[in-house]
């Protein structure tokens, strides 16, 4: 007599991303709602957010604006036909100021011909930022899309020649010149562009809201609607756009929300040295 013994195995536990619910970083919330529910929609601040299945529970991965004030915030579900809201709080978080000087004055005090290219492209760039496309599996385990030190962090508070700016957006990571850019996991091509700032761009669609963007490089090496998978090509390191020196920046959006691209990385791999700090918005 042949006997079957059974194993009962605990359910995987996804590699999310680390959860730091400050304004730029990320929250993760587990839904009040049934695991035998179906998948539930969630909503922050208008926009349709992440949700994921770990453990046997639903949760959501949201992505917190910089411009968002410490304090109470609050989500929608929609599932079964109902419509829920859930709180969860933002804590403070202070993030550091850097003065920057640069040589090209356009680059700080556009002309009016280039503020009518900024604004066209500006639309553009929202729009890529703002694609939503349903995935069952959305791969937030991220590697890291070129290789060199991290350098100016997500969330400095900048000064170009003085003159305020918006904060960094992004993460730099201080590559040399061609150094290879590659896709940090499975995503498709959604747009490519040279921008007035940002120079030569790709966007990544990872599914469910998250979108990553590249910036200053040298070329491009994809088109869109082209499928990735990690570690593919997408182009190379450069300095085109706003830019002293060559770099990567490297934009991670998230429900429409810019965050800390560095949360996505293994926490040994986050590591900011800040002599390789390179120049860009």
């Amino acid at each position: 007599m042949l006997f079957l013994v059974l194993l009962i195995l605990p359910l995987p536990t996804l590699a999310l991303p680390q959860a730091e619910p400050v304004p730029g970083g990320i929250a993760i919330i587990p839904l009040a709602v049934s695991s035998s529910d179906g998948v539930p929609q969630v909503y922050y601040n208008g926009a349709r957010a992440l949700v994921v299945r770990d453990e046997g529970h639903w949760k959501t991965v949201i992505g917190i604006p910089l411009s968002v004030e410490p304090g109470e915030q609050s989500i929608q579900l929609r599932v079964n036909g109902k419509t829920l809201s859930q709180r969860f709080t933002v804590r403070d978080k202070q993030y550091e100021t850097q003065h920057l000087t640069l040589k090209d004055k356009r680059k700080v005090e556009p002309t009016p011909e280039d503020l009518v290219r900024i604004e066209k492209e500006t639309v553009e760039i929202n729009a890529a930022l703002a694609e939503w496309s349903d995935s069952a599996e959305v791969d937030t385990a991220f590697a890291p899309p070129a290789e060199g030190p991290l350098s100016s962090p997500f969330g400095l508070r900048r000064y170009f020649n003085d003159q305020p700016r918006k904060p960094h957006s992004g993460l730099d990571l201080a590559a040399d010149m061609g150094a290879p850019v590659q896709a940090p996991a499975a995503g498709r091509v959604i747009g490519t562009g040279d921008y007035f700032f940002n120079g030569n761009t790709v966007f990544i669609d990872h599914g469910q809201g998250l979108i990553t963007m590249y910036c200053h490089l040298s070329r491009i090496a994809v088109k869109p609607g082209r499928s990735l998978a990690r570690g593919d090509l997408i182009g190379a390191v450069g300095m085109s756009g706003r830019a002293t020196g060559p770099h990567l920046h490297w934009g991670v959006s998230l429900n429409r929300a810019l965050v800390d691209p560095a949360l996505f990385l293994p926490p040994e791999t986050a590591h900011v040295r800040p002599d390789a700090a390179a120049i860009e918005e």
